[in-house]
């Protein structure tokens, strides 16, 4: 079922031309994500759709009556409003009966007005939705509902617009960089939340992982054209090539045929034939297709970097903490030449602090930082570049430098080394006030390189990068022979470029891990399922020592009774866990279905404790 067409849209800006007559559709139950350069009108299209924008021609088509929810970059909410009222100001007319029920509760003696909400709450099944939303808020990490927005950050608040979002289930959601903001473990949930719900998507993301996991469709607009991957990120690289392949191919054979026409050219008289006029037009043709270049520009960085000496960067048992939050508590480490560190936690852990106290931009309340004599910084922070008023590209770039030193004694200007990260001449003379979120991060990525750092510190370099240049990056970045430390949420990048991992539990603990994301994910899901041997094991074994034990000694007749009794019972409700557990394993299970096996395994789990309690109690008396 089709639930949005775009016919031939074109948007420009003056002399700029983003794209022009695009045209694609977006059918019920399609996951598809949007790649394209940044610059290239990525998010006007999403705009677009939303309805924020309009195009110069064409026009968007609506299945009647569908919902579409749109997770914008910059969420516009009301400060004045809590959590839970940005979510109850929703149009769903689940969350009004929910809203009303809420409201019943806190009136009781309204009997009449608690009947008739607590029925629409059968009515409509809104319990199970409760439990549902309240399990994405809590995920979100915006489980306290009475809080302000005005007081949320700005992640907080991008995170609240996702989960108003998934709430309300609409027909078709647009997102916009859905992963920026959100920590490792609530980009892996949603993951999986979209793996399981029939919900349509159409994304923008530079999250590899993410394409490949979620997405069943890639459209890719490429200097000024669409082209459809049916398959995920895997499959979409392995068509590409291919069609890259193919267009060399067909490029190589229009330019030996617009030689052979050339000559044919040269050879006619003046006087042509009706035929000739024909074959002149398609000359033309030809030599536009012939001339055609791909505008591609491939990175080669080869800095040469300041030397290291053998003293690189010391922490001397560092204590860090704020109000009610320790982030470092006597953490010692000695960095070594080469080293590829990268830092992962939750949102909230210190990971920023700490690469802040590294670079001296705060103070750690104790310990010390010991920096090499030979050590220069190349310090990449979310906060990205400062804006200046009328100041162009190549302007801000000057401001750090005019060159920068290359292998084999030679050099590269500012100017070069901005063609390098694919801003051309052109380019480089606009006002920097008219770039693109990305292009901005792609200049500030060149101000912190062209300043030739021998230690490199990144904090969510990945935010806002097109795939071409997170490809440019990653090259650079397996190339750079000096010390690295990056903070990113982009498991992909992660498992390029380092190969061992700080990992921020949060109150202080850190956890250095010798392997990159998916080993470090490996290692956890390993350990989750040794624990529940584990504990199988031990409840086996306690359920044999029950068996040995009961002589019934010094217990009356009707505890003896009891106690054969709670034997039973618990061996049941153990093969009824086992049961539940296994069921887990099934891949078609629902969110609802989830949710529910959860509810019934949290109940069995209390009451095997309860039983097992009583069961130690009388086990007690008989060795009294």
């Amino acid at each position: 079922m089709n639930l949005l067409t775009v016919e031939n849209i074109s948007k420009s800006y003056g002399e700029l031309v983003l794209f022009n007559d695009l045209s694609f559709g977006i059918n019920k139950d399609q996951k598809i994500a949007l790649i394209a350069k940044n610059g290239s009108g990525k998010t006007s299209i999403l705009n677009i759709l939303s309805g924020a924008d309009t195009p110069d021609t064409g026009k968007v088509n609506y299945r009647k009556s569908i919902r579409v929810s749109f997770l914008e970059q910059e969420p516009k909410l009301n400060a004045d409003l809590t959590i839970e009222e940005t979510i109850f100001t929703s149009d769903n007319e689940v969350l009004k009966v929910l809203k009303n029920y809420e409201k019943a509760l806190k009136n009781p003696e309204d009997e009449e007005a608690y009947q008739k909400a607590f029925e629409a709450m059968d009515r409509f099944n809104a319990w199970d939705f409760e439990t549902q939303y309240k399990q994405i808020l809590y995920k979100l990490k915006l489980d306290d509902v009475s809080v302000k927005v005005g007081l949320l950050s700005g992640g907080q608040k991008k995170r609240l617009t996702l989960a108003n979002a998934l709430i309300n289930k609409p027909d078709l959601l647009v997102l916009d960089e859905p992963t920026n903001h959100l920590d490792l473990e609530m980009i892996e949930w949603l993951e999986k939340f979209f793996a399981k719900e029939n919900m349509t998507l159409f994304m923008v993301t530079h999250d590899r992982y993410f394409l490949e996991r979620v997405c069943n469709e890639i459209i890719e607009l490429d200097n000024g054209n669409l082209y459809s991957y049916k398959g995920n990120y895997s499959y979409y690289l392995e068509k590409k090539e291919a069609r890259k392949e193919q267009e060399a191919v067909e490029n190589h054979k229009t330019k030996l045929l617009f030689k052979k026409e050339l000559d044919w050219m040269r050879r006619q008289p003046k006087a042509r034939t009706t035929k000739s006029k024909s074959r002149i037009d398609d000359f033309f043709e030809i030599k536009e297709k012939a001339h055609k270049r791909r505008q591609e520009h491939e990175v080669q960085l080869e800095i040469n970097m300041t030397r290291m000496g053998n003293k690189i960067l010391e922490l001397h048992k560092l204590s860090k903490s704020f109000p009610d939050k320790p982030i470092l508590n006597q953490f010692d480490y000695n960095f070594t030449k080469g080293e590829r560190i990268g830092i992962i936690g939750k949102n909230g852990t210190g990971k920023s602090t700490f690469l802040n106290i590294l670079t001296g931009k705060i103070k750690a309340d104790n310990g010390k930082v010991v920096i090499g004599d030979t050590i220069k910084f190349g310090y990449y922070t979310q906060k990205g570049i400062e804006i200046k008023q009328g100041q162009k590209v190549i302007d801000v770039i000057r401001d750090f430098g005019d060159y920068i030193p290359l292998t084999k004694g030679r050099q590269i200007s500012a100017q070069q080394l901005l063609e390098r990260f694919l801003f051309d001449r052109k380019k480089q003379y606009d006002f920097v006030e008219k770039l693109s979120g990305g292009e901005r991060k792609r200049l500030y990525l060149c101000t912190v390189l062209i300043q030739n750092p021998n230690f490199l510190i990144l904090d969510e370099p990945t935010n806002d990068l097109d795939i071409v240049t997170l490809n440019v990056l990653e090259s650079f970045l397996l190339d750079f022979p000096g010390c690295l430390i990056v903070v990113s949420h982009d498991r992909y990048f992660m498992d390029k470029i380092v190969d061992h991992l700080f990992v921020f539990r949060g109150n202080a603990e850190i956890e250095i891990f010798p392997g990159n994301y998916s080993d470090y994910r490996s290692y956890e899901d390993s350990q989750i399922i040794e624990k529940r041997e584990q504990k199988e094991q031990a409840a086996t074994t306690t359920k044999n020592t029950w068996k040995t034990n009961n002589t019934g000694g010094k217990l009356s007749h009707e505890e003896q009774k009891e106690y054969k009794k709670l034997e039973r019972e618990i061996q049941k409700l153990e093969e009824q866990k086992e049961e539940i557990q296994k069921q887990f394993l099934d891949a078609s299970l629902s969110v609802e279905q989830i949710k529910e096996l959860s509810i019934l395994l949290e109940d069995v789990n209390t009451n095997i404790d309860t039983k097992t309690e009583r069961w130690f109690e009388l086990s007690a008396l008989l060795e009294a």
